[in-house]
């Protein structure tokens, strides 16, 4: 007898809940109270999740920060309204620690599935697996894994009463355990693919993705990936099905799963969400939203000069206004000698007079400051992993495809302040660095140098290895758009050094 199953499948909401675009100021077809609206559930009908919840706009950072002035947890509320059945955690659920994954997990009706997170405290009530029987009698064998790159990423005082173990072995430990239970056997998986789904050539050797790995050495009929945000509608790896739904709460993934006498058939489609969407909990929650928009819009102060809009290639070569800017406040915050940061993936202006919006759209990390202790060993290893963003094609400067693929790595290209150094591109990877000096021109010397950086590049991640292997000086507690609302709020009009640290050179073509 054939038995159906249904899925509604989203991954890497990001604190989209309503219909709002909050960095354009702009209403959008987007959000969990939207997607809700189109979720048509029965006793046959499954709805999953996988991660990547909490982080992600204003709006739910708003109310990390200010969790009393919401009428309930808004992004529990609106997977509630959805009705989700079984969710799995994301990287960056971990970024606010314990107490924040704690009110989320215990306001969601959905049950938390995660084989690879232990909790020592005993609060959360996450679940390794489950069977769940629909109507029809399908058992449906459920695991839930996060990459284990969350030990890299976060500090250990934010995973504090949490232990993540390995990806891979959980998930192995959990299908052996699900199989003999089950008909059909699912995975949700945050993280994404480390290899090339059209001819499985190896795009990475990190372990921060592994979903191929999962599709290839286990059994499970349904993988269904995220992290990566890309639109995978559907492929086979080795007979075991793969999905991955992108970002934003933007499109889902709709499954149709038929088995019978024990032969599992798979076939998915992207969907993407509508315009409509239930007078509840959106009308609760409206209130609040509200309160979002005009902190947002409030004005913090004045640029003697508005940031344009800088194309990514033409900033990596020739300097961006906005990095410097981004270091000037962290050198001021920190008392740094040096400071490097990054941009988002969108290049992004600011204009006058500056709002918190403008703010976000600028920096879209929720990013603190870490003082490190480096020297120019570690400088010259960072910077020749800046100077690998460039290749040239057909004798001129254009941007690599280790920052392109799989997924859009432009924040990984560091800009520097506190320094000179010049960059000869045509020379080999990792022979490109052929000065280097403080900015006067004096040499950097063999003593330590203190170096202002994100706590998410102090880990090391990104290419930057060496950075992660510094002693920490000096750790801070306020996220970097905080700190940059600050430093315009008491320097306006706040203005920009002229001069570029960065030269980038190499031999024209004949």
């Amino acid at each position: 007898m054939k038995r159906t199953l249904k899925i509604y499948y989203t991954s890497d909401t990001h604190g989209h809940i309503f219909p709002v675009d909050y960095l354009a100021g702009v209403p959008e077809t987007c959000g969990i109270l939207n997607l809700a609206a189109q979720m048509k559930k029965d006793e046959n009908t499954l709805i999953l999740d996988g991660g990547d919840t909490l982080q992600g706009t204003p709006f739910s950072q708003y109310y990390l920060e200010h969790p009393d002035k919401a009428p309930c947890h808004p992004m529990a509320a609106a997977f509630n309204a959805a009705g989700y059945d079984y969710i799995t955690l994301g990287n960056h659920d971990f970024n606010f620690g314990y107490k924040a994954l704690r009110d989320y997990l215990q306001a969601l009706d959905a049950q938390c599935l995660c084989a690879n997170v232990q909790d020592l405290r005993g609060e959360l009530g996450i679940l390794p697996e489950v069977v769940h029987t629909l109507e029809n009698g399908l058992r449906i064998g459920i695991s839930g894994i996060v990459t284990d790159y969350v030990n890299v990423w976060e500090q250990p005082e934010t995973l504090a009463g949490l232990r993540i173990t390995d990806a891979f072995t959980a998930a192995s430990h959990a299908y052996e355990r699900l199989r003999p239970q089950c008909d059909i056997c699912i995975c949700i998986y945050h993280g994404g693919f480390e290899r090339d789904l059209q001819d499985g050539r190896i795009l990475s050797y990190t372990g921060e993705n592994i979903g191929w790995k999962l599709c290839e050495e286990l059994g499970y009929d349904l993988v269904l990936t995220g992290h990566q945000h890309a639109a995978i509608e559907g492929t086979d790896i080795n007979k075991t099905y793969a999905v991955q739904c992108p970002g934003g709460a933007e499109r889902y993934v709709f499954l149709e799963v038929e088995e019978e006498d024990k032969k599992v058939d798979i076939g998915s489609r992207i969907l993407p969400v509508e315009k409509e969407h239930e007078r509840e909990p959106y009308d609760t929650l409206l209130p609040f939203e509200c309160m979002v928009e005009q902190w947002l819009n409030q004005p913090v102060g004045w640029m003697a000069n508005d940031i344009l809009p800088e194309e990514k290639l033409k900033a990596a070569l020739g300097g961006s206004r906005m990095a410097a800017l981004f270091n000037q406040v962290q050198l001021a915050v920190t008392g740094a000698e040096l400071s490097c940061t990054s941009l988002g993936n969108t290049p992004v202006g600011l204009y006058s007079p500056v709002t918190m919006k403008g703010i976000y759209r600028a920096y879209p990390f929720d990013n603190t400051l870490v003082v490190l202790e480096a020297d120019e060993t570690v400088l010259r290893a960072s910077l020749e992993r800046c100077a690998a963003y460039f290749t040239l094609k057909d004798g001129k400067p254009a941007i690599s495809e280790v920052f392109l693929e799989p997924k859009l790595g432009h924040f990984n290209y560091d800009f520097y302040a506190g320094i000179s150094y010049v960059f000869d591109i045509g020379r080999p990877v990792g022979q490109r660095v052929t000065k280097l000096t403080r900015t006067d021109g004096t040499p950097l010397g063999k003593g330590k140098l203190r170096l202002c950086t994100s706590n998410y590049r102090a880990t090391g991640i990104g290419g930057y290895e060496l950075l992660g292997r510094c002693p920490v000086l000096w750790k801070g507690t306020v996220q970097v758009p905080e700190l940059i609302a600050r430093y315009i709020r008491s320097n306006s009009p706040v203005k920009l050094p002229n001069r570029e640290s960065c030269q980038v050179i190499w031999q024209p073509q004949t």
